[in-house]
């Protein structure tokens, strides 16, 4: 299964994700097909970029979200 899921990068205590579509299989931080966007926690209000339309092209060929990944689509206003 292809999964949408939080690549974690960044220094310690000071995380920086990407937003990646991986097999469900790889580790998190291992290998992935395709980088859709990323995502910054560390700055207020969060910083929250992802490419729409790769987005849309992995979930109309099936890739399952993740719960935090379902939220930030939704926030970006991808996903209803």
């Amino acid at each position: 299964m292809v999964k949408m899921r939080l690549r974690r990068m960044g220094a310690k205590k000071k995380p920086f994700y990407r937003v990646v579509v991986a097999d469900a299989r790889a580790p998190r931080d291992g290998r992935f097909i395709e980088e859709i966007g990323t995502y910054n926690p560390m700055v207020d209000p969060s910083e929250i970029n992802i490419n729409a339309e790769l987005a849309k092209k992995w979930l109309g060929n099936g890739a399952q979200p993740t719960d935090t990944v379902k939220k930030l689509l939704k926030v970006a206003g991808i996903v209803e």
